[in-house]
């Protein structure tokens, strides 16, 4: 196919009639491991708080206080995501160096797997290695998934088939909300046989495995991948990490690109600690100052070695780029959109309370300030289990509604990108993202504000991960293809891991003394969306191109 053929895609060109049979049914295969994958994730987001009340109260021998459920269950996601970027290191390699489908049937088997097994957890430890194991496969299945999908498409239909696969997530998302639902319902008519309503939440991520019983033998190994197999020259560096940052004027490469990393980690987690005005002890904010300090001229040191240091920068640079705008998007969805939810959990909370003492929200305050509430809806006689339970079936409802604009957000960055080209694609969704995520955290305070912001929140929050199924493969050749899209999506949560502590140090320490501390610290992290937005210049355009193959001449 010509480039000129891509340039004159418009939005009536129907790409789903280039697809032949086989294609469909990788397409469809690959799009039920990572849909079925973000179902699991969010089972665990709807499971960890009631899971941490239950385990702690047996650890502890006490029931366990809010603020002990809420630190545990950040502790339990950042296990998760510390496991999500360490499959994603192991699993990339093994896509490029064992093959594509085996090593997607295995993250598969391994996260549904390890998540029915966090249905049996009796304390917190346990539960922590089971989510930990659960996140080494989540992480290895999304670089493997995308890599099968990109290399079996037609040159054409590539970049809509991968919107498509990561559109598709959105719909796990709404699955694990209706399971939600569904499961408070069953909770109401005593109907669960004794278990919580948490545990069959993960039974249910079970379910994914029955995937591969059905599937294994139809799925075989994309051509060029057997291609570079055959290649002895290209063969013994599949999946080389050495090969993705070589340079041959340094020998620690892997050494410089974290010295960027650990500056962001300075900049966006010791920075704001260094400048509170809650420092009073002599000399440590005169110490905080010059870590960050050193933490610049870091930064521009790792800059210069990953793009001016001499050698050959090419897929160093595409890997670092990468990692920077994955880490906009990460950390604005697992470090702030995730806890927009507190804000939704607030709003529906108080009307729903309200409803039931049949008064307004407005007196409903003045109830709570005079501390007289729980004595109004024992008058009242309401249930103390009516609330929780309908108040999970709303942050369903919310979460559906979040994940109906995320399926059209991420969707539509593949056909915008396709008209106008990846880079300004993804600066438009990185600006989005920015201003959708502040507005929300800002202006979200009453309950018809969830049906509006909500979803917006998500179109553009989300945008970003539509760009990074369709990018992130088209920036590195064959035998590194799986090895440099995992690095580019999955390292950056190493970081993100840190990001409820980020917004725990921002809303604790520097906005603690103000009315509504969360809000100010949701908004002050949006300034991560930056991070993309300067990472943006140094990204190639693929837009119209092939995939890369070897500079040594091997094509498809």
């Amino acid at each position: 196919m010509s480039m000129a053929n891509h340039a004159t895609d418009g939005p009536g060109f129907q790409w789903w009639r280039l697809l032949n049979r086989y294609q469909w049914f990788v397409l469809t295969v690959a799009a039920l491991g990572w849909l079925l994958d973000c179902m699991d994730q969010q089972l665990f987001v709807l499971a960890r708080a009631p899971a941490m009340k239950e385990l702690l109260a047996v650890g502890f021998g006490r029931p366990a206080t809010p603020g002990e459920i809420g630190e545990y269950g950040g502790y339990a996601t950042a296990i998760f995501m510390l496991g999500w970027a360490t499959g994603g290191l192991i699993f990339g390699v093994l896509g490029d160096r064992w093959g594509r489908a085996k090593t997607m049937l295995l993250t598969i088997v391994l996260y549904s797997g390890c998540t029915g097994l966090s249905a049996f957890a009796t304390q917190f430890w346990d539960f922590a290695l089971y989510r930990f194991l659960t996140g080494l496969g989540v992480g290895g299945e999304f670089a493997v998934g995308v890599a099968l999908v990109a290399e079996v498409m037609p040159e054409r239909a590539r970049p809509y088939a991968l919107g498509l696969l990561q559109a598709l997530s959105t719909v796990g998302n709404m699955t694990a909300a209706f399971i939600g639902i569904s499961l408070s319902v069953l909770e109401q008519g005593n109907q669960l046989a004794g278990w919580a309503p948490w545990r069959w939440k993960f039974i249910a991520g079970a379910l994914p495995a029955l995937i591969v019983i059905f599937v294994r033998r139809g799925l075989k190994e994309p051509e060029p991948w057997l291609a570079a197999r055959k290649n002895p020259a290209l063969a013994k560096k599949m999946g080389d990490y050495g090969e993705l940052f070589g340079n041959p004027n340094w020998k620690l490469p892997a050494a410089l690109a974290g010295a960027t990393l650990f500056t962001g980690v300075l900049l966006a987690f010791l920075g704001p600690d260094a400048w509170s005005k809650n420092m009073i002890v002599p000399g440590f904010s005169q110490l905080k100052l010059t870590v960050v300090g050193i933490g610049f001229v870091s930064l521009a040191f790792g800059i210069w070695c990953i793009y001016g240091g001499g050698g050959d920068t090419q897929y160093r640079g595409r890997a670092v780029t990468g990692l920077l705008l994955a880490l906009s998007g990460v950390i604005g969805v697992w470090g702030i959109a995730f806890f927009s939810a507190d804000l939704v959990r607030g709003v529906l909370e108080k009307k729903l309370t309200a409803e039931a003492l049949g008064i307004s929200t407005v007196e409903l305050q003045q109830v709570i300030s005079q501390g007289t509430l729980k004595a109004r809806m024992l008058a009242k006689g309401v249930d103390p289990m009516l609330i929780p339970s309908q108040l999970t079936r709303w942050t369903g409802i919310s979460s559906m509604v979040q994940n109906f604009g995320a399926f059209f957000g991420i969707y539509g960055y593949g056909l915008l990108s396709q008209r106008i080209g990846r880079k300004p694609a993804f600066g438009i969704s990185l600006v989005s993202a920015m201003l959708a995520t502040a507005a929300t955290f800002w202006f979200l305070r009453d309950f018809k504000d969830i049906f509006i912001f909500v979803p917006i929140m998500g179109f553009a929050t989300l945008s970003l991960f539509g760009g990074y199924a369709i990018y992130f493969p088209e920036l590195f050749p064959t035998r590194l293809r799986s090895t440099g899209t995992s690095f580019c999506y999955n390292v950056g949560r190493f970081v993100a891991a840190a990001g409820p502590a980020a917004l725990g140090v921002l809303s604790g320490v520097v906005y603690k003394d103000t009315a509504e501390p969360l809000r100010l610290a949701g908004i002050t992290m949006c300034a991560i969306y930056v991070v993309g937005l300067i990472a943006l210049p140094f990204a190639p355009e693929t837009k119209g191109q092939p995939l890369p193959e070897s500079e040594r001449g091997f094509t498809h």
